[in-house]
């Protein structure tokens, strides 16, 4: 599936402030999921730098820097990815007792997922939640995943929240609704409690009504050893298939924040952005632009 993304992000300050060094992370990744064939970033107002690096967490991470003094802050995204897991169980599990809960990764392996195993909370209901679908899939690690899932999406309402953090998986348990966010918190520190190791990922997917207000969407993945790294969505109750388009991924949401900056003054500071998902019938000979275009 060949998808085009225009991803519009604004700020505006009440008076002119001085941008602190701002950092985006808005460039998908290209791996055996997806491939990325065009980005191109455009800011205004005209910057002062750009550095392009790979972050801690594997993330396509782009560094701005300004000059001078500023009241308003345009970054605009463009990009052409083909995605290619129209199965999204088209994986094999090389560690046999991989596929038994709770689950124990090898020697070599689970000291790289150590941080990913990190629980936020210790809330009694997540652990009752836990081992009821644990017991419901028979131990079994894939299907308690996808039924993970799908009782998420069943037992909790959906809510677009625009604004604050995630909210913890005890809270998302207490209020039994939840943005995209708080629904992959609540499935990766569930993933978590039974030894899965899970991570935090941004990106967009085509039909999310949450695009139409700017916001990017939000879900997990797991590590499966031979598999490795596959997303699952509590917000859709699905697979992670070639609907989805990956951005960034980190132990917390902060990890894959798409957008972060500071600046000098006193002013009030509001944000918003939009963005549009096209399906493209066609494919393209394959153009990567990874400098700044002004």
């Amino acid at each position: 599936m060949l998808l085009k993304i225009i991803h519009r992000t604004r700020y505006h300050y009440s008076q002119p402030v001085f941008l602190e060094p701002f950092t985006v992370r808005l460039r998908p990744r290209s791996d055996a999921s997806q491939t990325l064939h065009n980005y191109s970033i455009n800011v205004t107002p005209t910057i002062g730098g750009i550095t392009h690096c790979t972050g801690l967490y594997g993330n396509n991470t782009e560094t701005i820097w300004f000059n001078g003094l500023h009241e308003n802050l345009l970054i605009e995204v463009q990009m052409l990815v083909e995605t290619h897991r129209g199965n999204p169980f088209d994986f094999f599990v090389t560690d046999h007792q991989a596929l038994t809960l709770p689950l124990e990764y090898e020697p070599e392996i689970s000291g790289a997922l150590a941080h990913y195993l990190i629980l936020e909370g210790n809330d009694p209901h997540c652990a009752v939640f836990a081992q009821e679908i644990m017991l419901a899939a028979k131990h079994e690690t894939i299907p308690f995943l996808t039924m993970l899932a799908e009782a998420i999406y069943q037992r909790f309402e959906y809510m677009l929240r625009e604004e604050g953090d995630a909210w913890t998986s005890a809270e998302t348990m207490k209020q039994g609704k939840g943005s995209c966010r708080d629904f992959a918190i609540l499935f990766i520190d569930i993933c978590r409690s039974v030894g899965i190791a899970a991570r935090f990922v941004s990106g967009y997917c085509l039909g999310d009504d949450a695009a139409n207000s700017g916001d990017m969407h939000a879900w997990a993945e797991v590590y499966l050893p031979g598999a490795g790294w596959r997303g699952f969505d509590p917000s859709r109750g699905l697979s992670v298939n070639d609907d989805y388009v990956t951005v960034a991924a980190g132990q917390h949401p902060r990890d894959a924040a798409p957008t972060f900056g500071n600046f000098r003054g006193d002013a009030i500071s509001s944000m918003d952005a939009e963005i549009l998902i096209t399906l493209q019938e066609r494919k393209i000979n394959a153009i990567y632009h990874p400098a700044l275009q002004l």
